[in-house]
């Protein structure tokens, strides 16, 4: 299941962002790539020590797991700090599998991945992310303050950049609901009991509601 949540971050949010990003401390992306994926990652991430990263966290991040798409579509238990990467010219990220098991010494498992899109598709030529699915092979280049959330066992790739520099930040989310199939159907009910939330009191919201409730009782694992 592939999720967009569309401009959750002002234009003011996403210049503060960029500010802080071009002028950040940056370091070589293979060092937190896992043994598999090193070898196709060529592009700079932000220090986790620098400075201004829990500030970005504070913009980005709470922006992010306040929006009902986020919270109705991962039924998040944990979520990773995010990684903020830039591709300049050159550099690109080769088809992988993000790791199953991540974390030091607060673990957690990747069930669902998270790319948010930090400076527009007209700033950088190249540079889509890929995601292959059993339909095939799609590719994103969404607007700054967007985000794209999809299974993390599908494998994906960044485009070389041939111009200019795509920034990002990409997180991980472990959730309640591991079987992404379950996940994608009680989105699905999700979205049908909204829609039939200003009737609240007929039948048919009644059995959604409960089928809802009662299928997150029997898949979730806390």
């Amino acid at each position: 299941m592939l999720i967009k949540i569309p401009a959750f971050l002002s234009a003011t949010q996403i210049a503060a962002v960029q500010s802080v990003l071009h002028q950040g401390k940056y370091v070589d992306g293979k060092l937190s790539a896992g043994a598999n994926a090193q070898k196709n990652k060529a592009n700079q991430e932000l220090a986790a020590s620098d400075d201004q990263f829990e500030a970005l966290n504070n913009v980005v991040m709470s922006e992010l797991v306040k929006h009902p798409l986020y919270l109705n579509s991962t039924f998040p238990v944990k979520i990773s700090l995010p990684i903020y990467a830039r591709y300049t010219r050159g550099m690109s990220y080769g088809y992988h599998i993000d790791d199953p098991v991540m974390g030091g010494t607060a673990r957690y498992r990747s069930d669902v991945s998270i790319t948010i899109f930090l400076n527009d598709p007209d700033d950088y030529d190249g540079g889509e992310l890929c995601i292959d699915s059993s339909y095939g092979s799609n590719e994103f280049k969404l607007p700054a303050g967007h985000a794209l959330l999809y299974p993390s066992s599908s494998r994906h790739a960044v485009k070389t950049v041939t111009r200019g520099e795509r920034l990002v930040a990409v997180a991980w989310v472990q959730s309640m609901i591991r079987n992404p199939d379950q996940r994608q159907i009680l989105f699905q009910l999700c979205q049908a009991r909204e829609a039939l939330r200003s009737q609240s009191t007929g039948e048919a919201y009644r059995h959604i509601d409960d089928s809802y409730t009662n299928l997150v009782r029997l898949w979730a694992e806390v």
